[in-house]
């Protein structure tokens, strides 16, 4: 009988929060109230500031970025103290900040000084980032790994291999709209890292239909083998629209995991058994860059996915950049806003996808 109370009690509260949101609806039928005043019970906010947030494979500490090329900050979880781990040493900002297998930090930012006042200079500077290795004492001064990366790369979380994406944009020479992906094993020889068989594993040349501006990005190493790569391929005929792929760096074959014409769906954070991964969705038959919410997708090309986030319900705001504790049992977001650059934060959450499994809905397509 207490179970039975327990679970009416559980959905009247669903119902009476349902019912005060849509009090808030305008006729948009957009929420006008702010996301983080009305998170569910499974999700909570984790910090107030920064973006790209990244799990160390403890789970005890969230690596992220104050702003795009910023400086990088260590959030421990258990105290709430945020450590800065990239002010000893002089640089010109970081896109990305990512713990590799061994506990150091890899890192993506440009070398050269820029204007953050002009958009162009910005977007330059976001696709001109070079890689590097900083220990994980965070006492001495980066090495770098002598390679452009187009904003972010992707990391092992059992190997010492790492993917990364070169674009025209940083080598003219690829021609226009080109990129490829790479991939390559980051050794040490007396204690200074460095990359050993680098190979490229995909060359946007193969596919059959033409690329957007914005070209390829990679994504994630999917495990536990790290042998496949999940990317995104973006404005996709110079349309509206991304899709999810992913290729086998051994064969060189890839398949398309989302074929949605209709619809933005970029890969971000990967689940550990491999089956699915974090997709940031929403319908682009408006602009090729929506405001998104996080989604659970299959990774064996149904193209069915499961919603987690309702950022987007609310005016102005999305949920994006989803990656997932090693454990599986917690995803870490960032908030976004309307008529920002793509990927800017406004702080993160932590999500128990245990909890959340309860009130979740089934998996299904968001294509049609």
């Amino acid at each position: 009988m207490n179970t039975k109370i327990t679970l009416l009690f559980g959905f009247l509260l669903i119902a009476i929060n349902v019912i005060s949101q849509n009090k808030n609806k305008p006729q948009s039928g957009f929420i006008d109230a702010h996301p983080a005043d009305h998170l569910p019970p499974y999700i909570k906010l984790a910090c107030g500031f920064g973006e790209r947030p990244e799990w160390s494979h403890d789970g005890r500490l969230i690596i992220f970025v104050d702003k795009p090329m910023g400086e990088v900050y260590e959030l421990e979880l258990a105290t709430g103290i945020i450590r800065p781990k990239t002010r000893h040493f002089n640089h010109y900002g970081f896109t990305r900040a990512m713990y590799l297998a061994n506990g150091d930090i890899l890192l993506s930012g440009p070398n050269a000084p820029f204007d953050p006042t002009i958009p162009d200079e910005r977007e330059k500077a976001r696709d001109m980032c070079w890689l590097s290795v900083m220990d994980k004492n965070g006492e001495k001064e980066p090495v770098p790994l002598n390679t452009l990366c187009a904003e972010g790369p992707a990391v092992s979380r059992s190997k010492m291999r790492i993917a990364w994406t070169h674009r025209d944009r940083q080598l003219p020479e690829l021609g226009k709209n080109r990129a490829k992906l790479l991939m390559a094993e980051i050794v040490y020889e007396n204690g200074i890292p460095k990359l050993d068989h680098q190979r490229v594993i995909f060359d946007s040349k193969t596919l059959p239909f033409t690329l957007g501006h914005s070209s390829l990005e990679t994504q994630n190493l999917v495990p536990p083998e790290d042998i496949k790569v999940t990317f995104a391929v973006y404005t996709i005929e110079d349309g509206n629209n991304t899709d999810v792929y992913m290729v086998d760096s051994e064969t060189g074959e890839y398949q398309t995991i989302t074929n949605s014409p209709c619809c933005y769906d970029e890969p971000e954070g990967i689940f550990p058994d491999g089956m699915y991964t974090c997709v940031e969705h929403a319908p682009s038959d408006k602009t090729a860059w929506p405001l998104l919410d996080l989604f659970k997708l299959k990774l064996d090309g149904s193209g069915a996915m499961q919603r987690l986030t309702y950022f987007s319900d609310y005016k102005g705001y999305k949920a994006n950049q989803g990656v997932i504790s090693d454990d599986g049992k917690f995803m870490c977001f960032q908030i976004g806003k309307d008529n920002q650059e793509a990927g800017v934060g406004f702080g993160f959450f932590i999500m128990d996808l245990e909890e959340a499994a309860k009130h979740l809905e089934d998996f299904k397509s968001y294509n049609e």
